[in-house]
């Protein structure tokens, strides 16, 4: 099973669309949960103190959504980074050796929490660039469904 927590909504209709129709393709291999939870308001403004209060509000958020039996990947710039066919042989590894149940995590626009990124069995740094978050899901699930075309032997070049 596969489970996405992200913070906040995807607002753009073409992003929503091209997130479910990963999704649809997702659920052809595995189940595959989309959980979205409140992120906080975010003015230019913020002092640290402030930001830091922020990702901590949404990191329980997000934490709450984590079962203790789920293998944990967090999206962080920090984290180690993957080819495709890389990421198809984790999640295999992870699904043979550790969990059946993967939550994949993408923080706020601020990012997240100490407390979210001590609980993440695994840190993924998607790219070198910066991304929106809310692109981020969209990214996520066309790679997770290219990872399970990869381990089930199948043509990815769409």
């Amino acid at each position: 099973m596969i489970t996405i927590a992200a913070c906040g909504k995807v607002k753009e209709k073409w992003m929503r669309d091209g997130i479910e129709e990963y999704a649809k393709r997702i659920r052809a291999y595995d189940k595959l949960t989309i959980i979205e939870v409140q992120d906080e308001k975010t003015p230019d403004s913020n002092s640290d103190a402030l930001n830091e209060m922020i990702k901590k509000k949404e990191g329980e958020r997000l934490l709450k959504q984590i079962r203790p039996d789920d293998y944990m990947i967090l999206l962080d710039l920090k984290g180690k980074g993957f080819t495709s066919e890389g990421l198809a042989a984790q999640i295999e590894k992870i699904h043979t050796f550790s969990s059946s149940r993967i939550t994949f995590v993408i923080g706020g626009s601020l990012g997240v929490s100490e407390e979210v990124i001590r609980r993440a069995d695994l840190r993924w740094k998607l790219s070198d660039c910066t991304f929106p978050h809310q692109l981020c899901r969209l990214i996520v699930l066309e790679q997770i469904y290219r990872a399970y075309r990869i381990m089930n032997h199948e043509p990815y070049h769409k």
